[in-house]
């Protein structure tokens, strides 16, 4: 392979506002008038990267066949050509592959071309992007996360969506969202009043924005409007995402037991219907790899070098309906990962022979969130907010904390975000109920985007201590627009040579928060 020629950061400098960056002065085929070439509607973005493979996705404005290019320079001498892939109504022009046979560690640059299939002649603009494959050996690795983007109303402002502009700063290997990652109940208006007197207003706003998302076409518009941000479309163009899922893919707590009956803004009542269209938008949206055991699936384990493994949950798909949760016996209304989940999960946790494991779950563990925050009544996550031993979801979550102690699994971390705030909660057997596990770190990072709200109370089942927390304060009160600073992400480096882990939490305008290295327990 060729020596690299472009730093992250020098590439997404070069990257043009809107993230698409044609201007590459190469030779090209044969373009037609402007007006009657195709074109990439919403940028292109990378994920799911591993040593030797990576997904990329991009949409065009309407049937057209899509060449790719890859190569490790940005020059793109020596370039390799793909076989073509067509777009067409059917997945709403979005087209997305694998890319394979890749060098380990190696920056990879990828271009696609756009041909009218109705002219074949008619040519678009290329559009280019990169990510680094994983390492093979030990190196530095730094990554960022965060959830909730466009929640609660706060949309594209003049500003933008900041936070992904600080990440991008950052050059992260890869970023993960932790869910919500569209608000598809978040209905939007062009103006909001601030407790200050000001006005927030959304400059950049679609009709299916001002509405709760019910037909297929609208909750594909959901991702369609987070891509016309600026700051999204560059951090994309740079950074591979590693998306998981929650609720507001979907709406707001959805569950078996979510009854719309009375909920005047959809006429649409069947929340199965409503799930099966948001999975499919999320799944053609997204660079998410597609599982042949069970199409659809989005739990699954992104293997980064020797270092790191990734395991990303489902807490959605598979859960019992919301409800009390005090059920004292695991069955699969008490769930919330559900029994073929955790099998993988522990199977693949065994197999691990990474430094370090990384659990991306799209809930946190022990923190109360209720199913109506109103009367402060149901289980949204896992635990019920008894404070006492394991019951309903909390069975599920004991049960896979005491296999990973007693099956020896070292150096797990938990990564979360959906309470809005930022925190750093150390889950210590000694001041828990349930008391068969190993201490563990929990690290809430977000709102990426959206309001921000919190603090939520603890339960203490699994012995959760607060070591840190960012949130608004009661004078500042709840859902706070982005303006206001509040908006958080995290950041976890990986030292190749100490093998040494540090999580930053990080504010929207890049102030460093709250720090803390963990050394890993080695085995004997």
């Amino acid at each position: 392979m060729n020596k690299i020629s472009m730093t992250r950061r020098a590439f997404v400098t070069s990257a043009s506002a809107v993230g698409l960056v044609g201007a590459s002065g190469l030779a090209l085929p044969y373009y037609s008038r402007a007006n009657q070439r195709p074109a990439f509607t919403h940028g292109i973005q990378s994920g799911d990267v591993d040593a030797t493979s990576g997904m990329v996705w991009t949409r065009t404005d309407r049937p057209s066949r899509v060449m790719f290019e890859v190569s490790p320079t940005e020059s793109f001498t020596n370039a390799v050509r793909l076989a073509p892939l067509d777009t067409s109504p059917a997945s709403d022009y979005t087209v997305k592959r694998l890319l394979t046979d890749l060098a380990s560690d190696q920056d990879i640059f990828y271009r696609m071309v756009a041909a009218d299939l109705a002219d074949i002649n008619a040519v678009s603009e290329p559009v280019v992007g990169r990510f680094r494959t994983a390492p093979a050996s030990k190196r530095d690795i730094r990554f960022a996360w965060s959830g909730d983007t466009a929640g609660q109303g706060w949309g594209i402002d003049e500003t933008g969506m900041k936070t992904y502009a600080t990440i991008a700063k950052h050059a992260p290997d890869f970023f993960l969202h932790s869910g919500d990652t569209i608000y598809a109940d978040g209905a939007m208006k062009d103006e909001v009043d601030l407790p200050n007197g000001g006005k927030w207003k959304n400059k950049v706003l679609i009709d299916e924005k001002r509405k709760v998302a019910e037909t297929l076409d609208e909750y594909r518009a959901q991702w369609k409007y987070n891509m016309m941000d600026r700051h999204v479309l560059a951090l994309s163009a740079i950074c591979p995402t590693f998306y998981q899922w929650d609720d507001h893919e979907v709406l707001n707590n959805w569950s078996d037991s979510k009854d719309l009956s009375a909920d005047d803004r959809y006429t649409e009542k069947s929340i199965h219907v409503l799930a099966a269209r948001a999975a499919r938008a999320f799944h053609e949206m997204t660079t998410i790899r597609y599982e042949p055991s069970e199409p659809g699936r989005v739990y699954r384990k992104i293997a980064y070098g020797p270092l790191l493994d990734v395991f990303f949950l489902d807490m959605r798909s598979y859960r019992g309906p919301n409800g009390p949760d005090m059920q004292e016996t695991m069955t699969p209304q008490s769930r919330i990962l559900g029994e073929q989940q955790i099998k993988w999960l522990k199977r693949e946790l065994a197999n691990s022979n990474a430094t370090w494991k990384i659990i991306a779950a799209d809930m946190p563990l022990g923190l109360v969130v209720w199913n109506d925050g109103t009367k402060k009544v149901g289980a949204e996550a896992v635990s019920n907010g008894d404070n006492g031993p394991a019951k309903g979801r909390e069975l599920e979550i004991a049960d896979l904390l005491r296999y990973i102690k007693n099956a020896g699994i070292s150096n797990t971390v938990w990564l979360t975000a959906d309470v809005h705030y930022t925190a750093a909660h150390y889950y210590n057997p000694d001041k828990a109920q349930f008391q068969d596990f190993n201490p563990f770190w929990e690290f809430v990072s977000g709102p990426i985007h959206s309001g921000t709200f919190g603090p939520n109370g603890f339960d203490m089942t699994f012995g959760p201590e607060l070591k840190f927390i960012k949130a608004p304060t009661a004078e500042q009160g709840q859902n706070l627009a982005p303006s206001a600073g509040l908006q958080f992400f995290g950041l976890v480096e990986i030292e190749g040579a100490t093998e040494q882990l540090t999580v930053r939490l990080m504010d929207r305008d890049d102030s460093e928060l709250y720090k803390v290295t963990l050394d890993p327990v080695r085995s004997a």
